[in-house]
């Protein structure tokens, strides 16, 4: 906010002493939810460049890894530092155990390298072992949506429809653990969210 002179001046001094003319109003916790609403606030994450593949081994399909398939990368001349969807699980988890996941103020997006853009529910749990998520990023590369075991709700989907209108991603990179960590700890103060 302005002050009169133009310039910012903060709420609280950093003793707790309140501003003269300042109101102290606590923050409103947010309802489970309140993001779904229409005009409502929720931050949008998008995992651009996710390393999400799947490759025949044998009779089964797998998620390709660069420690599983390493032979396979070299042999179809890819890098096996790029092949990585162990940074998009410890994302997932991150972001979807978050305070701010938990108020419904968070929606993620993970767009692969293969342009494949997936939509995931604010309730979906992520597997904590990379083994079932593997598994699970499989059925869903294959099947296109993952739905809940005890109803028709689809907690992962593929959008099919997808241009590069509507989600236009930004041209800086940005380090997934770090980015992820600060980002929704920011906008869980600024909204009250603890």
């Amino acid at each position: 906010m302005a002050a009169p002179n133009g310039r910012f001046q903060p709420r609280e001094r950093r003793g707790g002493e309140q501003e003269e003319g300042w109101d102290a109003v606590t923050p409103k916790r947010p309802r489970l939810g309140a993001g779904n609403k229409i005009g409502g606030r929720r931050l949008i994450v998008v995992l651009e460049g996710a390393s999400l593949e799947t490759v025949k081994v044998g009779k089964t399909y797998e998620l390709l890894n660069c420690d599983k398939h390493k032979s396979v990368l070299l042999k179809n001349g890819r890098d096996p530092g790029e092949v990585r969807p162990d940074i998009a699980h410890q994302s997932l988890l991150m972001l979807m155990d978050s305070p701010l996941n938990r108020a419904g103020l968070l929606q993620v997006y993970i767009h692969t390298q293969k342009n494949v853009l997936i939509e995931v529910n604010p309730q979906t749990r992520i597997p904590r072992t990379f083994d079932r998520f593997c598994g699970l990023m499989v059925q869903l590369l294959h099947k296109l949506s993952v739905r809940a075991a005890d109803g028709p709700q689809k907690l992962l989907k593929v959008n099919v429809e997808y241009t590069e209108k509507m989600v236009s991603i930004s041209n800086y990179p940005l380090s997934a653990a770090l980015t992820c960590a600060k980002l929704t700890t920011a906008f869980e103060e600024v909204w009250g969210v603890i």
